[in-house]
């Protein structure tokens, strides 16, 4: 059996060592290098503390890959165990709060629900005064999605993964209702590659590649940005990453006494065109994320000095869950992960590689991920999005 991988991100990749580790001969085209795109400037979270049993489950089953990752791929991803520590302003975020933290308990997860006294333990620099109540999970973490990328590219290679960077997709074949293999760009000319099954893991161009096949794809390229920042007063290492949920700010520890600061704010979110968004970052909104950081922190203020940051995509659903599905015969979508493509990536690759051989998932049931959800009235909003 021969399968096309289409997007050369950690999912892509994922997706491609996963059917190759069942036997399956797998080419992937990328039309930049490897992991250039939303992986490249993912902030490498990790976490268990969503809002929605898959979300959760899928955290779980990519964990125990991304525990084991050194040790199975050889490659450190400097994965960091410092926490997520989510913060609740209103009494009806609270609730919220306890109604996630049961329900994560149940899964497996050992998230905590704490008082804002109890979350100034975690992170010693917090003004519990704006907050009554938080969740903290000691297992969550971040790591490297560069080096991720680095380690199942070599894996890839040992299975004899066809990879092809700089490479893009310009049509997709049909044989009917059938998609039978895919156009490319080679040195400039038209390349047809017939394949029995085709993957779209485009993130944030999957939109573009799904029209190629006909299918209308509810994902939206949304810009997002990220500041580093030499803060005020130094960020120990061991503080979790800070989410203020209700205003959308948050903050973790970088080495060498940065920091991170990020949030997208205000009610504006257009959709931008993936090939033409500006990947610098804007000072305007970098002095707005440094504010408000500083609003529930001592670790920011007038002092803290923006060194450097940049913007990357999200790929965007209605309800900011993944579409994972098949959606044509010999077509299967990975994609719309919202910002949690990178720390779902393990189990998504292995969910992929159960549709195309198996015809249905085995790992996470994701069922009802299709996208076809939306038409039903049967979207499931995660709400801890950040």
């Amino acid at each position: 059996m021969e399968a096309v991988i289409v997007g050369g991100g950690i999912v892509g990749l994922s997706s491609a060592v996963a059917l190759a580790e069942r036997g399956v001969d797998v080419a992937l085209y990328e039309q930049g290098s490897l992991g250039s795109g939303s992986t490249a400037r993912a902030a490498g979270g990790i976490r268990s503390q969503f809002t929605t049993p898959v979300n959760v489950e899928l955290s779980l089953e990519s964990k125990a890959v991304w525990n084991d990752f050194e040790a199975a791929f050889d490659v450190d991803i400097e994965y960091r165990k410092i926490g997520y520590l989510f913060l609740a302003r209103s009494d009806q975020t609270a609730e919220q709060f306890h109604e996630n933290v049961r329900m994560q308990r149940d899964l497996g997860a050992e998230t905590e629900f704490l008082s804002p006294a109890e979350a100034t333990d975690r992170c010693p620099g917090l003004d519990p005064e704006p907050f009554v109540a938080a969740t903290y999970n000691g297992d969550d973490g971040v790591a490297d999605p560069n080096l991720a990328v680095q380690g199942y590219a070599r894996r890839a290679r040992e299975f004899d993964v066809d990879l092809r960077p700089n490479t893009p997709v310009t049509g997709v074949l049909r044989d009917g209702e059938a998609v039978s293999g895919v156009e490319v760009e080679d040195d400039g000319d038209p390349v047809r590659h017939e394949a029995d099954a085709v993957v779209n893991a485009a993130g944030a161009w999957s939109a573009r590649l799904a029209a190629m096949a006909g299918v209308d794809l509810p994902v939206s390229p949304r810009r997002r940005q990220m500041a580093v920042v030499e803060p005020a007063e130094p960020v120990p290492e061991s503080v979790p990453l800070t989410i203020d949920l209700e205003t959308g700010s948050y903050f973790r520890p970088e080495r060498e006494g940065t920091a991170l600061v990020g949030g997208h704010f205000g009610d504006e979110d257009p959709a931008v065109h993936p090939d033409g968004f500006s990947t610098e970052m804007d000072l305007e909104w970098a002095a707005e994320a440094v504010e408000r950081a500083a609003d529930y922190t001592a670790y920011f203020g007038p002092e803290t000095r923006i060194k450097r940051g940049w913007a990357g995509l999200y790929a965007v659903t209605p309800d900011h869950h993944p579409i994972i599905e098949t959606s044509l015969p010999g077509l299967v979508t990975a994609t719309g992960f919202s910002g949690h493509g990178f720390q779902h990536a393990p189990a998504t690759g292995r969910i992929v590689a159960e549709l195309v051989l198996d015809g249905e998932p085995r790992t996470v049931d994701v069922s009802h991920l299709d996208r076809g959800r939306f038409e039903r009235g049967e979207a499931i909003v995660e709400r801890n999005v950040a």
